[in-house]
């Protein structure tokens, strides 16, 4: 499987999850195969996502499930980046999550008192808010009223939406714009488009040209560029090629499919 004339040129890439590699755990037109003939070429991947709703070890086991080896360093999540920081800043407080039980052992395991559940909930030191399939009014009016009364207010990113094979949900960021709307505080974002997670991503990559492939403008465009790295998008998740031609600074590419842009025709 002969290479595009632009992957010749990177030494390693930083790829999104949702919408480049699958839709809803399918993967998309040729991915699995491109990314193993990446990886036979002496290429380095690694995969960094926003979606905070799944553990490091889920990720993981969703790529071997379609087919692509990964191990826990190849992946980054926004929920570790989460933790990360949490450990280094706010270890011993306390927190309410708004996010799956994943997210919340993420919280836990960076040393903080997870409240959720419990009558001092509204109370919290922390606020941390990422989508969740199972919200519910009641924790937005906890964390309205944890962060009313001055608690920290962590969002895990803005995406409005990310794709499923029927369209477009709701997004992490769709739920943090609630909170921040009933509270009028503004949230302090960990995931892309912060650099963040490009940094880790380098930090396990080690040294040599990188190459940030996203499907989304206002997240994998922009954090690229916060971090200083090149950038191409893909049109199997929300942007449209108007979108990321309008997008400064431009993207190196713009492909249909990951495989389209990593391997030849």
């Amino acid at each position: 499987m002969p290479f595009s004339p632009l992957a010749i040129g990177y030494d390693q890439f930083i790829i999104d999850l949702d919408g480049c590699v699958w839709i809803g755990g399918q993967p998309t037109p040729g991915a699995v195969e491109a990314l193993r003939a990446v990886r036979d070429e002496g290429k380095r991947v690694a995969f960094a996502t926003n979606d905070p709703r799944a553990a490091t070890e889920d990720y993981v086991r969703r790529l071997w499930k379609i087919g692509v080896k990964a191990s826990l360093r190849d992946v980054v999540t926004v929920g570790g980046a989460v933790q990360h920081l949490l450990a280094e800043t706010r270890a011993g407080r306390t927190a309410f999550v708004i996010g799956t039980p994943a997210l919340r052992r993420h919280v836990a395991d960076a040393g903080l008192k997870v409240l959720n559940g419990t009558d001092l909930a509204s109370r919290a030191d922390v606020v941390v808010v990422a989508g969740s399939d199972d919200l519910v009014y009641d924790d937005l009016r906890q964390a309205a009223l944890a962060i009313r009364r001055g608690a920290d207010f962590l969002g895990t990113g803005r995406d409005a939406t990310y794709p499923q094979p029927d369209g477009l949900w709701p997004g992490s960021g769709a739920i943090v714009a609630a909170v921040e709307y009933s509270t009028g505080r503004t949230a302090e974002i960990v995931g892309k488009p912060e650099p963040q997670l490009m940094q880790t991503a380098l930090d396990r990559l080690g040294e040599g040209r990188t190459l940030v492939v996203g499907d989304r403008v206002d997240t994998d465009l922009a954090a690229a560029a916060a971090a200083g790295l090149d950038a191409a998008l893909v049109l199997t998740g929300e942007a449209t090629r108007e979108e990321a031609e309008g997008f400064e600074p431009k993207p190196v590419a713009i492909a249909d499919t990951l495989a389209g842009l990593l391997v030849g025709p």
